[in-house]
């Protein structure tokens, strides 16, 4: 059997890697050729992507990788959603783009409701609400900046943008539209209805194009910079959530999924939208995933909030890596204090510890004193959000979940995947880490004819990854637990 190689361009609302994957003999390798940080920055008071240090950075690791002699056949970016560039002709970008955390979009769901109903806004798209979804955003540039949007010709999504720069071909990826709330999950196309009764220009909706598109080969100048020669770049999944997806190692149909990252996103894959008024009461949201599935999932407060406590506590001289953090948690009294990871209060940046503080306050409960009480607090509250998610998704489709998958860069928490298996009563495959990566470059395998299947992907992830599995504990006080947070203050 041939050996082909890979690069994903994995980009994370707190890092970014170039990562080399290898497909022989049905199995697959994966290895980390460059990371670096990225963090949004503040401009103006606004806060903003920096898009173009992201592409330079990107350009190292493609560097790294001609370095070794190594020959790729393929390169595809996949990112976070909602947010996006704006671009008008050959100029490469019209403004740093926003980063879905700023201030512009708050309040932004009344303001679009009063032109336009929420149930036809879902009708439409079957999307979550949240302020920071791309609809939102771009109502913010037609009132903020409307000579801005105006100017443009298109907009491109972060995955898709970074897909554009190293091809030349502007297009969107229909994984990522899908996050915008301005697509067509049952027609596989923009709403040109939202577009006309929001008053959006039509001419900034770029082409569409199936998961696992070959866009063209790596623009020459792109390719004499890094030395990286013969590769095509290719649209996979270009929202992470979708290529993680792609990758759970999954047979069968009763099992969930969980994305466990800075974000948690939880749900199950399904053929056809599930868009109705159980569905919008849960704030459920049908994401579309490869081969027009679709990823019937709630985007929850994942991580973040752990990670901004981190940030919070090495501000003050504190520097724990994510290791130690865990292992204080394990060492705390379990389900002392609980809070609602959903709640408003948690969504933004800044001293994170103190809102978690001010929150077991005001619901009466003990307040955490130390690291690891806090970080204890965090991941019980996660699981228990997990569970309630789980029920709802099976009161909205009827099925009975058995099991849960967990990938993604919390997988790594074996604290928090037990805590998962407890809340929610059902046995948790954790693994691969790296989900997202393999289902960028596994798709790319599928896109240029390496492999068959879909079903023959998961094979190989199957046949390539440990998975470690975590059986449910302490089932009766947890119960318990739920039954506590079912009356805390959430969204």
């Amino acid at each position: 059997m041939s050996t082909f190689h890979y690069i994903a361009c994995d980009l994370g609302a707190e890092s970014g890697r170039v990562m080399l994957g290898t497909l022989a003999d049905g199995k697959f390798s994966l290895e980390e050729i460059h990371r670096f940080s990225n963090e949004p920055v503040t401009l103006g008071g606004s806060l903003r992507w920096d898009v173009l240090r992201i592409f330079e950075e990107l350009k190292t690791g493609l560097r790294k990788v001609a370095e070794r002699g190594v020959t790729a056949v393929g390169i595809s970016t996949d990112s976070w959603g909602v947010d996006y560039v704006l671009l008008r002709g050959d100029e490469p970008m019209l403004t740093v783009p926003f980063n879905y955390r700023d201030a512009r979009t708050d309040g932004g769901l009344e303001r679009a409701f009063a032109e336009v109903p929420a149930d036809l806004i879902f009708e439409q798209t079957g999307i979550q609400f949240m302020s920071i979804n791309t609809l939102y955003q771009l109502l913010a540039d037609r009132d903020k900046r409307p000579d801005i949007l105006k100017f443009a010709d298109r907009f491109l999504c972060i995955g898709d943008y970074i897909n554009y720069l190293f091809s030349g071909v502007p297009k969107a990826e229909a994984s990522l539209a899908s996050t915008t709330q301005i697509y067509n999950t049952k027609k596989h196309k923009w709403s040109p209805l939202l577009m006309r009764k929001f008053k959006l220009p039509k001419k900034i909706f770029p082409d569409i194009v199936t998961s696992g598109t070959v866009l063209g080969p790596l623009q020459p100048a792109i390719a004499e910079q890094t030395g990286l020669k013969g590769a095509q770049v290719i649209a996979t999944c270009s929202h992470d959530t979708g290529a993680a997806v792609a990758a759970v190692p999954a047979a069968g149909k009763d099992w969930a999924y969980l994305s466990s990252g800075t974000w948690s996103l939880l749900g199950i894959e399904t053929r056809k939208p599930i868009i109705n008024e159980q569905s919008r009461s849960f704030n459920f949201t049908n994401e579309e995933g490869y081969g027009q599935t679709t990823r019937f999932l709630k985007n929850i407060v994942g991580l973040w909030i752990l990670q901004e406590c981190r940030r919070d506590w090495a501000k003050r001289g504190q520097d724990y890596s994510y290791e130690q953090l865990v292992r204080l948690a394990g060492e705390a009294a379990p389900l002392r204090s609980i809070i609602h990871p959903n709640a408003p209060r948690f969504l933004k940046p800044g001293d994170m510890p103190q809102k978690v503080a001010d929150y077991c306050q005001a619901t009466g409960q003990p307040v955490p004193g130390t690291p690891g009480e806090f970080v204890r607090c965090v991941c019980e509250s996660l699981a228990l959000l997990y569970a309630q998610t789980m029920r709802e998704i099976e009161t909205v489709t009827g099925r009975k979940l058995k099991a849960l998958h967990i990938v993604g860069g919390g997988g790594k928490n074996e604290l928090l995947n037990q805590f998962a298996a407890n809340a929610t009563g059902v046995t948790v495959h954790a693994g691969p880490v790296e989900a997202t990566a393999i289902g960028n470059m596994l798709i790319q395998a599928l896109a240029l004819g390496h492999l068959e299947s879909h079903e023959q992907l998961r094979s190989v992830v199957r046949a390539s990854f440990p998975i470690t599995t975590y059986h449910p504990k302490d089932t009766a006080i947890w119960h318990d637990a739920a039954a506590r947070f079912q009356k805390l203050p959430g969204q």
